[in-house]
């Protein structure tokens, strides 16, 4: 087996991955980047109708501060204070390391970052390089990656942390392209791993993109707030959120049943269209599913859409070739005030839905175009898909797991709670991939001597691989049924007796999965531990789904591995720290290094 020796691995290519590589590697450690594709990940291959980044307030006379911003964090639920505000005391520093890094975040003709309101948002906090912004990120920190020698080894999936004394000490991985068992011996780990996407049928995170929390949560990791995700309206093929004006503009909305026959199905659940057509407006304000909104808000065309895909076995579509109801125009005076106001004030109360986005943002056209779909001629097949996972791995103030030597940064870190503001992802992946480096730099790991490490190999999977490998491959038919399982049964919809079905079928697939699963050659090995991270996942976030009590913002809801089964605890929030704020106290502390690292 192949065997290398690093201080620290980093697991991801993706904006925090590479983020903590470059400041382990500025500070002097011996740091490599593992990861299945360089060009892969949710953070280069995903955006929005303006993807935004939330950081403290740095334009405008808007008052603004640190705790303000910890305490608005906080104030989502289930968030841990210390997390909240280290991302809110962070946020200037890392958002401006990544502008001179190169990322076109918008200035006005003085200098100052203006900001607009984002969801969950009291404040004009959030600002946006366009609908690509995690890309360019993701893109100038590579850049920063390569000059600075950071080691990337590309192709290889990580699929066991090794473990000696219930501390980190390496790292199984297997080469995609061969199949073959890579060993790491290092101190520390930093999982950038994103979230869990895998477990899910109806999507909107890219394709190449799956996740790998089952890596922490096998390690002994506790998980935590995993019930917690995101969902909204998104296409299908392409993979991409349908918020901002591709619902403003007021597109039909259509479903196609088994024999080929349209039913513009908002007339089936709206007595008023005009009152159907301002709630479809609001989907572009309100994206995410929000159960507070699904009986008389934004959210009940989610439920729409949910239930003429998964209940009524149809296919739902966006079409902005035409106006909704066979108008040929719409009465814009009998929307909503909210709606007509922003359609005037847009100049856009006038013509067919294509029409009207091509004078509102016409980028918006083009985007589905370089994805090869022309939706000015196409319909645009949609549903209510997984999009982001506000739980994950629980960290502590330094993103260190419960395991130690083990650190979750970005998205596979659980620290977002029930409802953050949009765009504090983004900060939190930069400041968590930060603080782990900080760590790690300054309480590194112990590295176990080669002899001890090589007797943990003979403990791990790498030796018995080769028995997976029988004549037929059935991974990709488990996967797909293992994930349309999960979206029809426990997404923004959840159904008790099908979650447990679910539950029970995922739990019984991974007990049995070697004898079960088999793949045709060793370059299909690698998707055997992606089936098993699927199964592992679901079994994980389904157990917290049925554990049953009902959400409380002043606690979070852990989730750990014990003797071969989930079970769920709670745990008060950590409240937000009280800082000392008196300067000579704090300049005397850092000299020292008293109680800073």
């Amino acid at each position: 087996m192949k065997t290398y020796t690093y201080d620290c691995v980093v697991i991801g290519t993706g904006a925090a991955g590479y983020n903590a590589a470059c400041r382990l590697q500025e500070w002097g450690k011996k740091v490599v980047v593992i990861t299945e594709g360089v060009k892969d990940g949710t953070s280069r291959n995903t955006g929005s109708d303006k993807q935004t980044y939330y950081k403290l307030g740095l334009g405008g006379d808007a008052p603004d501060s640190v705790r303000q911003m910890a305490q608005n964090l906080f104030d989502g639920g289930c968030v841990d204070g210390d997390n909240a505000l280290c991302e809110a005391a962070l946020s200037s520093r890392c958002f401006l390391h990544l502008c001179e890094l190169g990322v076109p975040f918008p200035v006005n003709r003085y200098g100052e970052y203006i900001g607009y309101k984002t969801d969950h948002d009291p404040f004009a906090r959030a600002t946006s390089a366009g609908p690509l912004t995690s890309k360019f990120m993701t893109e100038a920190l590579e850049r920063e990656a390569e000059r600075l020698n950071v080691e990337v080894k590309d192709g290889l999936l990580a699929v066991e942390i090794l473990t000696e004394k219930e501390a980190v000490c390496g790292l199984l991985c297997i080469e995609k392209a061969t199949g073959e068992p890579v060993a790491f011996r290092c101190a520390d780990i930093v999982m950038a791993t994103g979230g869990p996407a895998g477990i899910y049928a109806d999507s909107v995170y890219p394709e190449c993109h799956t996740g790998m929390t089952s890596l922490a949560l096998l390690a002994g990791a506790a998980a935590q707030n995993l019930t917690e995700w995101q969902y909204g309206l998104s296409s299908i093929a392409p993979r991409w959120n349908v918020s901002g004006t591709y619902m403003q503009v007021l597109p039909r909305l259509v479903s196609v049943d088994e024999n080929g026959t349209e039913h513009e199905f908002l007339t089936e659940y709206f007595d008023d269209p005009y009152e159907a057509l301002s709630t479809l407006f609001l989907k572009g304000y309100q994206w995410p599913f929000d159960p507070k909104k699904a009986e008389n808000g934004s959210s009940r065309i989610d439920l729409m859409v949910h239930r003429e895909r998964v209940e009524k076995n149809r296919r739902v579509y966006l079409d902005f070739t035409k106006n909704p109801f066979d108008w040929e125009e719409i009465d814009y005076t009998r929307l909503s005030e909210e709606a007509r106001e922003y359609l005037q004030k847009a100049g856009a109360c006038f013509g067919r839905p294509i029409e009207r986005l091509l004078k509102m943002n016409a980028p918006a056209i083009d985007l589905y175009r370089d994805k090869g779909v022309d939706i000015t001629t196409e319909y645009l097949e949609i549903a209510l898909c997984a999009q982001h996972h506000n739980g994950g791995v629980a960290v502590d103030l330094w993103w260190q797991t419960t395991v130690p030597g083990l650190y979750a940064a970005g998205e596979c870190a659980g620290t977002h709670g029930i409802a953050r503001p949009g765009g504090s992802a983004l900060n939190a992946g930069q400041v968590g991939s930060l603080r782990a480096a900080q760590h790690i730099l300054h309480h590194p790991g112990r590295l176990v001597d080669e002899e001890l490490f090589a007797k943990i190999l003979q403990k791990n999977e790498g030796k018995a691989l080769g028995k997976l490998i029988k004549k037929d491959d059935n991974i990709e038919e488990q996967t797909l049924r293992a994930r349309r399982r999960m979206s029809d049964f426990a997404a923004a919809v959840r159904d008790p007796d099908g979650m447990k079905k679910a539950l029970k079928a995922a739990s019984a697939e991974l007990q049995n999965l070697s004898e079960i699963a088999s793949v045709s050659d060793r370059q299909n090995l690698y998707r055997y531990f992606k089936l098993r991270d699927t199964l592992v996942t679901q079994c994980a976030v389904l157990t917290a789904m049925l554990e049953g009590k009902a959400s409380d913002p002043g606690r979070i809801q852990q989730t750990v591995l014990k003797n071969g089964e989930f079970c769920c605890s709670y745990r008060p929030v950590r409240p937000i720290p009280d800082g000392d704020d008196f300067f000579e106290n704090v300049w005397r502390g850092y000299r020292e290094n008293e109680n800073v690292f």
